[in-house]
């Protein structure tokens, strides 16, 4: 059995797909671009939009009753892998206090609404 993922402290979906789903144990997050929960791009800045994405994630796992410290998977897409170590900046404060998820990173051509960094993740419900 799957249920739907719906946090009005993230962004809505830009198109026709779940914020996220659960399936059993299991919470698959779509994508978070660096939308506030208005839609509004954050920044033209890789760490902001970093910080975003992952607040937004964070957002929608406080909907399951989970949190940061759950995730077990995220995959980055960057629009330039020049900005890596930029993103893993704010990615290790972001996880400081946890064990890091296993993890991809990935450049891409181009982001929904020309943004510099999406990010999905997967977490474990124990």
């Amino acid at each position: 059995m799957k249920k739907n993922i719906k946090s009005d402290e993230a962004p809505q979906t830009i198109g026709p797909y779940s914020q996220g789903i659960i399936a059993g144990k299991l919470v698959f997050l779509s994508g978070q671009i660096p939308l506030d929960k208005s839609g509004n791009i954050v920044s033209q800045n890789i760490e902001d939009q970093t910080k975003q994405c992952l607040i937004n994630i964070e957002n929608i796992l406080k909907e399951t009753g989970l949190s940061k410290n759950d995730i077990i998977k995220t995959t980055i897409f960057l629009k330039d892998m020049n900005d890596f170590s930029k993103v893993n900046e704010v990615y290790k404060k972001f996880f400081e206090a946890t064990i890091f998820p296993s993890r991809s990173t990935v450049e891409v051509s181009r982001l929904p609404k020309d943004v510099k960094v999406e990010i999905e993740a997967i977490a474990y419900k124990s």
